[in-house]
């Protein structure tokens, strides 16, 4: 009696991967907490800091009285059109950037609980390979990241509108599409940032302090690039950039994870 075996394709094993995984994410806390968050956050930056306009600090070394400088425009929310990365006011540090550590803590709650719970050393002991671990953990990821830019840009239009303040393009030097490639920009430079919290998660394992702690190091680097990639004034170049970039950075970074898997404990 002839019985045939058959194996699974790469194909096939991704796409239960990813189902699993999807369901995994969603029927969890943490995501939606993260999403909540992203939402409210741009909400809760633009009305606050609006009570702030026209206060006035005096700044201890100098001793002079400086005007408190507030958001005036809702597309400063999202960034700069100067991508000015050495600018340390308000609006430069409390914008959609903050997402990208957001993301990094995402990421390492995310994986961590896969090897806290000993749900990979058993998925690897049934079927799956390092692989396929990875490839799905990125795309996943990334797709609950995009979620995430998106939640923060309909918040910070929302929060925008409730502070009243102005939604002049011009007032910033900014166009609609340059808009349009600014936000694509960031969701694909996320990728960077998520395949470095994968990483640092998967050399972590259980200790999830130090998979935290890796990632937002590695993003504090990571910081000061951000507005000159992604400024508010994007065109075709930053966007390929980022969407050719962001994949060929996580893809390896992903190599990298799949050794650490093959080459260490998985507990």
């Amino acid at each position: 009696m002839n019985t045939n075996i058959k194996k699974s394709g790469f194909g096939k094993r991704l796409s239960t991967m990813l189902k699993v995984d999807f369901r995994r994410m969603f029927t969890t806390p943490t995501v939606w907490i993260m999403l909540a968050v992203s939402l409210a956050l741009p909400v809760l930056i633009l009305v606050m800091t609006s009570f702030m306009g026209g206060m006035s600090a005096t700044d201890s070394q100098t001793g002079v009285e400086e005007t408190v400088q507030t958001f005036t425009n809702v597309w400063q929310a999202i960034g700069s059109a100067g991508g000015n990365a050495m600018s340390m006011d308000l609006t430069s540090m409390c914008n959609i950037n903050l997402l990208y550590f957001l993301v990094a803590i995402f990421v390492c709650l995310f994986v961590g609980e896969d090897f806290r719970s000993g749900y990979v050393k058993n998925l690897f002991t049934v079927r799956s390979k390092k692989l396929d671990y990875v490839l799905s953990k990125t795309i996943v990821l990334f797709a609950a990241t995009a979620g995430m830019f998106v939640l923060y840009f309909i918040g910070a239009m929302i929060g925008g509108g409730i502070a009243g303040l102005s939604f002049n393009l011009a007032e910033v030097g900014a166009t609609v599409g340059g808009i349009v490639a600014c936000m694509i920009s960031k969701v694909f430079f996320a990728l960077v940032f998520v395949s470095i919290a994968l990483t640092l998660a998967t050399v972590g394992k259980q200790r999830l302090w130090l998979s935290i702690l890796g990632s937002l190091a590695a993003g504090m680097l990571l910081f000061t690039m951000i507005p000159m990639m992604t400024p508010l004034n994007s065109g075709a170049f930053n966007v390929a950039l980022c969407v050719l970039g962001g994949p060929i950075f996580a893809a390896g970074l992903g190599a990298v994870s799949i050794l650490i898997l093959n080459k260490t404990s998985l507990v």
